[in-house]
């Protein structure tokens, strides 16, 4: 059931679309899981921050952006689901003599700022090009590629608080790894429930390999245009996930209609009508497999969340 609510917004209603038992499968990449308690498409930023100040403190929160790198368990998730794609749109760039930097909010696609930057004539961005998901999804684990991560360029970021407060935050506020992003702050940690903008400076110049090579070799690497969720475990030090799930025999494996690409063994492909039962087990399976086979524990990088279903909810 789907709500539309608008009015004005210093009446205090919500002016974007709330709905309940909401489907997530046709919303995520691998186009899989079950219903979010309550989905909300916020009309405007305003809007985002008036919803998010109404919700109760402790309601389970998640940010879904183009639905990449997630699995959402076939139970669905317990509690309120956001989608700001399409909606934190911000996009502007203001070039230096030397320099450029580039306002951009968290429901824009990576590939669309890799884009912009490189028709302004600034270097390093090209990377973001071969990233399928939004800034602020980049922004929360990382996300890099072709040797560069988005916290490179980062010089500032905006942080929505379950308060529905604004906070500006510096690189040096956080901790940040490989795919591994935390606020230093433990208060300000549990506080933060999403990225809601980033500054960001790339030099003049230009990129090479240029952003046509590297997304050409991505095509010819991955699983480009098939229902994938991008890279599904971490490299661990010093070697490649799909190095060592190929290494394994893992190949072509499918659990159900989960299996590993035969293209590129750290991608699972959803040959249609997988569940996200298939897919976590198939994880699971080549976790098994290459610790049994080289001692070391894969990682996810995709994130999971979500409840199991029941055996007595699952279809014989």
């Amino acid at each position: 059931m789907m709500a539309a609510l608008r009015s004005d917004p210093e009446s205090g209603v919500m002016r974007g679309e709330l709905e309940h038992n909401a489907s997530l499968a046709s919303l995520t990449s691998w186009r899989v899981g079950g219903p979010a308690r309550q989905l909300y498409r916020p009309a405007d930023r305003e809007d985002l921050v008036a919803f998010v100040q109404q919700l109760p403190i402790g309601e389970p929160i998640f940010w879904l952006g183009l639905g990449s790198n997630v699995l959402i368990r076939d139970g669905g998730f317990p509690g309120t689901v956001i989608q700001a794609r399409g909606v934190l749109d911000q996009l502007d760039i203001h070039t230096r003599q030397v320099d450029g930097e580039v306002t951009v909010g968290a429901g824009v696609a990576c590939a669309q700022v890799a884009r912009a930057a490189v028709r302004a004539g600034l270097a390093g961005a090209a990377f973001l090009a071969g990233i399928p998901g939004t800034l602020g999804g980049a922004l929360a684990m990382n996300a890099g590629a072709h040797g560069h991560s988005i916290w490179e360029f980062v010089q500032s970021v905006e942080v929505l608080t379950r308060a529905g407060e604004l906070q500006v935050y510096e690189p040096e506020d956080f901790e940040v790894a490989y795919r591994s992003v935390a606020l230093r702050d433990e208060v300000a940690l549990q506080s933060a429930i999403g990225f809601l903008s980033a500054r960001l400076i790339f030099m003049q110049g230009h990129d090479d390999p240029t952003m046509r090579a590297l997304l050409d070799h991505r095509a010819k690497t991955q699983p480009i245009g098939q229902a994938t969720a991008g890279s599904t475990f971490r490299n661990p030090p010093g070697d490649h996930a799909g190095r060592l799930i190929e290494a394994c025999g893992m190949k072509g494996v499918c659990v159900g209609d989960a299996c590993i690409s035969d293209k590129h063994a750290n991608f699972i492909v959803n040959r249609g009508h997988a569940s996200a039962s298939d897919i976590e087990r198939l994880m699971e399976r080549a976790q098994r497999c290459v610790y049994d086979a080289f001692g070391v524990q894969l990682e996810p990088e995709v994130i999971v969340i979500g409840d199991v279903l029941a055996a007595a909810e699952v279809s014989p």
